[in-house]
């Protein structure tokens, strides 16, 4: 059995990355726990319950900072919960060490995505017809650099049902899949990385609840481990909402880069080792 103090330490480090780079946490907190002799269901239902804690306990500092887009956030959200139920359904039934490989390959395919997509500056696109129907536009105060960033999202037709399945994944590896969910926001809807990070922590928040009551109704989740992760990732998610604001919209894309990688190789590794 991991000791409560163990589990604490270990659950602030993933609440930190969690909010600093609006994956949720899962992605350190899942390795982490297997290291520790977690079965790897049981790690993904544990840390599918602690997105919903890193969730409220960032997206409420990014909302009152102004960041966070919700007309974004609730519109994709609707896709996020049906895939979120698809992926949880298909955990239950599958062995543990593909698991762990789409774990890594889900990672590495972020990684490869957002390091091309890092050496082009944000700038305003041109919005559709649908996108501003729905009136997905705003702006927010960028304390980096003391001034005031307008955007529009677009394409919103095609970020619909991206994220089912990114929803679909988070629901399958109990991540939040906010690597995903970033990525989309950033590459296909043109949101500013500030926006997709804090939107994202939204987001996530709704799939894992969405996804906890599949694993709940399996039997996977362990109250003994679900205490000091939710206590741990909440006092993460704050610490790294406040210095999130604070950093610039490229070093927060360094920071995820780095995070990434290093998890998608040491995932691949342990799924590969035991085929």
């Amino acid at each position: 059995m991991v000791s409560f103090e163990l589990l604490l330490i270990v659950s602030i480090a993933a609440g930190f990355v969690g909010a600093m780079s609006g994956m949720g946490g899962g992605v350190v907190l899942i390795p982490a726990l297997t290291l520790l002799g977690v079965d790897i269901k049981h790690a993904i239902a544990v840390s599918i319950i602690s997105i919903i804690a890193t969730s409220s306990g960032s997206a409420s500092a990014y909302a009152r900072d102004h960041i966070t887009n919700l007309k974004v956030g609730m519109f994709l959200e609707m896709f996020t919960i049906v895939g979120a139920i698809a992926g949880a359904s298909i955990t239950i039934v599958s062995s543990t060490k593909p698991l762990y490989i789409a774990f890594g390959v889900v990672l590495l395919g972020s990684w490869v995505a957002l390091l091309f997509a890092g050496h082009v500056m944000w700038h305003e696109g041109r919005q559709d017809a649908f996108t501003r129907w729905l009136e997905l536009e705003g702006s927010y105060p960028d304390k980096a650099t003391g001034t005031v960033v307008k955007y529009k999202a677009r394409r919103a037709y095609f970020g619909a049902p991206a994220m089912f399945g990114a929803g679909l994944i988070a629901g399958l590896l109990g991540i939040g899949a906010g690597a995903v969910k970033v990525l989309i926001h950033d590459l296909i809807m043109g949101l500013p990385p500030k926006v997709s990070t804090t939107t994202s922590n939204l987001i996530i928040g709704v799939t894992a609840l969405a996804g906890t009551s599949v694993y709940l109704m399996a039997g996977l989740i362990n109250p003994g481990l679900v205490a000091p992760v939710v206590l741990g990732v909440v006092a993460g998610a704050f610490l790294g909402t406040r210095l999130l604001v604070r950093l610039t919209n490229q070093a927060i894309r360094r920071f995820f880069l780095v995070v990434l990688l290093v998890l998608a190789v040491e995932m691949l590794f342990r799924g590969l080792a035991g085929i």
